[in-house]
């Protein structure tokens, strides 16, 4: 079988991956992603999630673990008021933003990279057949999350869950964000943080068709 390996540790993305279908295994990266923007620049919030999804996938893509398999990355920027947000980590930051999000709207961007890390035919001896196509390849898939009216109640009583400290824009739709997220013009895969629609590009890019990786009840295995 055709091995996918998820090169994150976001739990949202390994379930939504399951829930499709698609088996696949769950290696993360080290990256720190404040020293990757740093070396950079600033960007755009479009360019910012596909420059840390290539770099959390090409960190995976360089283990030993990742030998002869396909490795996804993705990286999730809410752009609001032409600002890029990452997790807002404190509960100051995450308030803030929130009393200004409610009633409005915004773009989560959501940055996807695959590496193909299977033998390609220089890698091979003459005879034997090569399955790699040695591809490095991109796209973001962006959604427009348009929010509902949100009371100070509303919002310290989410915040006081912990839930959206950790979660790009300060919001999730999968989870007790969702009350609040009034509806989204885009792939709603792409605010959960994985467009299945973009990862089945990406696959073809390297021959491989997503059928390939399906599996009855969907699986994934975390490799230490």
């Amino acid at each position: 079988m055709t091995r996918l390996i998820l090169a994150s540790q976001s739990p949202a993305r390994t379930k939504l991956l399951t829930e499709a279908g698609i088996h696949h295994e769950v290696l993360v990266s080290d990256v720190d992603e404040d020293a990757v923007q740093a070396r950079y620049g600033v960007t755009d919030a479009h360019d910012t999630a596909l420059l840390l999804a290539r770099a959390k996938a090409e960190a995976v893509a360089s283990l030993p673990e990742a030998e002869g398999a396909l490795v996804i990355g993705c990286d999730s920027v809410f752009e609001f008021d032409g600002e890029s947000h990452g997790k807002p980590y404190t509960v100051d930051v995450a308030k803030e933003r929130m009393l200004r999000m409610s009633g409005s709207k915004g773009v989560l961007h959501t940055g996807h990279w695959l590496v193909d890390c299977r033998e390609t035919a220089a890698d091979v001896n003459d005879g034997e057949t090569a399955v790699g196509t040695g591809a490095t390849v991109g796209a973001v898939s962006s959604a427009e999350v348009h929010f509902a009216e949100m009371s100070e109640k509303d919002i310290d009583a989410y915040i006081a869950t912990g839930e959206p400290l950790h979660c790009a824009g300060s919001f999730t739709i999968d989870g007790l964000g969702g009350a609040f997220i009034r509806k989204v013009d885009g792939d709603p895969h792409a605010v959960v943080g994985l467009s299945i629609s973009t990862l089945r590009d990406l696959l073809g890019q390297a021959n491989v068709g997503i059928t390939e990786l399906w599996t009855q009840n969907g699986s994934e295995a975390s490799i230490e």
